[in-house]
């Protein structure tokens, strides 16, 4: 029976070196890595059954980050994260969503052995559908509107201005699309900002709908809890390795179309206080 290949990914060299030892002798075959980036040329030139990484390694990428590569290239691979911190709670929670287990160390080795040899035996991993923040959005953007306009109505400052839900939300498919767009390109967080006409006009419409520059401030910052909160629900398919460029992504480009509306609606703001 050929020997089970497994990938330890560990910044500690005497750990790194002592677990593989003791891998070998329980018939493992053992690769080893000692950054992110050299566990990531193996998995994209070789094929494993098990990953055991660190969750926390040094440098540029972390544990997730290999967990996620291993799940896109060898997604019937058994993946297991090794932590120091034994009190993870939510994070941990959702840290499972992508890997299979977290071991906390120290672990005693024959404990260790045991837990990766269960999860073999128990075959290849529940199938995920790991997805991009902008797929995800699409997918979502009309949930997305809907848990938005539902926020809004519970604030009063914002319902002192009375509009149905196609006038109040009308801005939003636009906004969704321009989301999805920036989150594909490769457009630099921080750089100039991608001219949306309708953000000008949503700031002109909100100006001739009795709307205040805090109102209009408020309604965006319900409308990135709200994306927020959809990637929250989208935890067991979003890929990991880019959520938090994704995130600031997000916010960059919502900032930016809010800044576009603002300057439309105080050019507005400028005409009407024009005499006639």
């Amino acid at each position: 029976m050929a020997l089970a290949k497994l990938l330890l990914v560990d910044d500690d060299q005497a750990l790194r070196d002592t677990l593989a030892v003791v891998l070998r002798k329980h018939d493992f075959e053992v690769t080893v890595a000692a950054t992110v980036s050299e566990a990531l040329k193996h998995i994209s030139s070789e094929t494993f059954d098990v990953l055991l990484s660190d969750l926390h390694m040094p440098g540029a990428g972390d544990g997730l980050t290999v967990v996620s590569a291993m799940r896109h290239s060898n997604p019937k691979a058994v993946t297991m994260l090794l932590s120091s911190f034994p009190q993870m709670d939510a994070a941990a929670q959702a840290i499972l969503l992508q890997a299979d287990e977290i071991l906390v160390k120290p672990m005693k080795m024959d404990m260790l052995i045991d837990a990766i040899k269960q999860r073999l035996a128990a075959g290849a991993p529940r199938t995920r559908i790991v997805e991009s923040v902008a797929t995800i959005l699409e997918r979502s953007a009309d949930s997305t509107i809907k848990d938005w306009f539902e926020r809004v109505e519970k604030e009063d400052t914002l319902m002192a201005v009375p509009m149905t839900f196609a006038l109040r939300s009308g801005h939003l498919p636009q906004i969704f699309r321009d989301l999805v767009l920036r989150l594909r390109s490769a457009k630099i967080l921080g750089s100039k900002e991608m001219l949306s006409p309708a953000a000008t006009k949503h700031g002109t419409d909100r100006r001739r709908q009795g709307y205040t520059a805090a109102m209009m401030v408020e309604e965006s910052r319900i409308l990135q809890v709200s994306v927020f909160n959809t990637l929250q629900n989208n935890l067991a398919s979003i890929d990991f390795s880019i959520v938090l460029i994704g995130v600031m992504t997000i916010a960059d480009e919502v900032d930016s179309q809010l800044s576009q509306s603002m300057k439309s609606y105080l050019a507005e703001s400028i005409v009407d206080a024009l005499p006639a």
